[in-house]
């Protein structure tokens, strides 16, 4: 049962796939890139902006000394928190501070500001024991700089504490800002690879469509080869496998169109003849077992012209077909001989058969057909009681089937179209039964290219005179 073709809207399109290839890779990688670069924007502002926390860190150290005596040294600080109104960049963004003494005692700023992460880790950036980190204050998100200030004083000495936190507004705010001066631009570099992708693609499939229309306009008929003078590199497999197959089309159209036309000719011949027979017939022109006679003749005569046009017919086919089995040609060429040994008994023929074992690939049938062929047409053209031999042999590469009749021969110029249809063979009949319909060799000669073998017909003479004909079959052996 056939399937009905789907529709061409569910079918994929060539454009669509290259267009969703190129253009989905492009919006992936500019979403990925978005990421990546807002990320990258929040690191920069993050880095630009820690320097001034550090420099708000080290501006308050400059404002601690050491107060006291003995064991109750601590540190004390004169800064005052309108001194870091310098540090601000704008009002978007709020600077708390905390400095704590050498036992973590609150010393100015701000003492709910979460006390500092202790120990710091190691710093390789600032020379200065600083370290920079994301916390949140007051349910606001802040970053957080943590400097560890030496301070000595004639009382004494110890290492003080200093945190300064800033508001992220600013930072996030000049991270947006980078993120869309940049995003822009990446947007109109979209807009320019989705249009250049478009007008590419389509130029590149233009061949395509252009090798569609021309099939789509073609003549039913019109089986010519395609032009690949300015079809693409990568078309040229395709264009070159449609004309091959195209090639092969008018070639069996054109065979059976000439088989057509010789069978309606040759067909006519017995067919009239017959017509005639059967009126003399009934006329009483000839008596009636004599026109039983000829009528069965003629029929036996069309009959078999019939079967070999259609074996001619049939070895087209075998051109077509591949993984052909594994057959042995020995075992074909004995069944054959065993099926024409009453001619060869009635003609009391001097037959051998010498055969060995030759593993082919071909099909039953054609093998069959080669060998009837050529072992009936010798037995037609070797004289009553003369020798006729058959031979099959092997080499490290083919079979060669040979055929040795005692017949008078061929000449050179009837040999050149022996294995053309309908060239009869003018040879002498030996069998009183006329010379045949000129199929067999020619079904012969198609069988034999059909299986990338050769065919030849030698005369076999001695001192000048012809001594009978060989025919010889070469195939290649099978690999096993």
């Amino acid at each position: 049962m056939k399937h009905a073709a789907p529709p061409r809207s569910v079918l994929p399109s060539l454009r669509r796939v290259l267009l969703l290839g190129i253009l989905l890779p492009v919006f992936g990688f500019v979403l990925v890139n978005t990421v990546v670069l807002y990320r990258q924007a929040l690191a920069a502002a993050d880095t630009a902006y820690d320097r001034t926390l550090l420099a708000s860190a080290k501006s308050l150290s400059e404002q601690l000394q050491v107060a006291g005596e003995g064991d109750r040294v601590h540190v004390q600080s004169t800064l005052l928190y309108s001194a870091l109104e310098a540090f601000e960049a704008d009002n978007r963004s709020r600077i708390y501070y905390r400095v704590s003494g050498f036992n973590g005692e609150m010393v100015s700023g701000f003492d709910d500001l979460p006390a500092a992460r202790l120990p710091l880790p190691e710093q390789k950036i600032y020379a200065a024991l600083v370290h920079f980190y994301d916390d949140e204050y007051r349910g606001d998100p802040v970053r957080m700089a943590v400097l560890l200030q030496p301070v000595a004083g004639v009382a004494g000495q110890g290492m003080a504490t200093i945190q300064v936190a800033e508001t992220l507004e600013l930072r996030q705010t000049l991270a947006r800002q980078i993120l869309i001066d940049t995003l822009w631009r990446q947007a109109v570099l979209v807009i320019v690879i989705v249009l250049v992708v478009v007008v590419v693609v389509q130029r590149a499939t233009r061949p395509v469509r252009a090798l569609s229309h021309a099939l789509e306009t073609r003549s039913e008929n019109d089986l010519s080869p395609l032009p690949t003078g300015s079809a693409p590199r990568e078309l040229l497999p395709l264009i070159e496998a449609t004309n091959q197959h195209m090639q092969r089309l008018a070639q069996l159209l054109e065979h059976q169109k000439r088989f057509v036309r010789d069978t309606s000719h040759q067909l006519r011949t017995p067919l009239a003849v017959l017509k005639t027979q059967v009126q003399s017939a009934r006329r009483g022109d000839v008596a009636p077992q004599q026109a039983l006679e000829e009528i069965g003749h003629t029929v036996e005569r069309a009959t078999e012209l019939a079967n070999q046009m259609l074996a001619l017919a049939k070895v087209e086919q075998l051109r077509q077909e591949k993984d052909a089995p594994l057959i042995d040609w020995a075992t074909v060429v004995r069944t054959v001989s065993l099926d024409l040994s009453p001619l060869i008994a009635e003609r009391s023929l001097d037959f051998s058969l010498d055969v060995h074992a030759a593993p082919v690939r071909a099909h039953e049938w054609a093998l069959r057909e080669l060998s009837r062929n050529l072992l009936h047409n010798a037995i037609k053209n070797t004289p009553q009681g003369s020798r006729l031999a058959v031979a099959l042999v092997t080499d490290a590469q083919t079979a060669a089937l040979t055929i040795s009749d005692s017949g008078p021969g061929i000449s050179p110029t009837l040999r050149e179209r022996l294995f053309q249809p309908f060239a009869t063979d003018q040879r002498p009949s030996t069998d009183g039964l006329g010379s045949g319909s000129g199929l067999g060799l020619a079904i012969c000669h198609g069988i034999v290219l059909s299986l990338g073998g050769s065919i030849d017909l030698v005369n076999r003479e001695s001192h000048g005179k012809v001594q009978g004909l060989d025919a010889t079959v070469r195939l290649p052996l099978a690999r096993t």
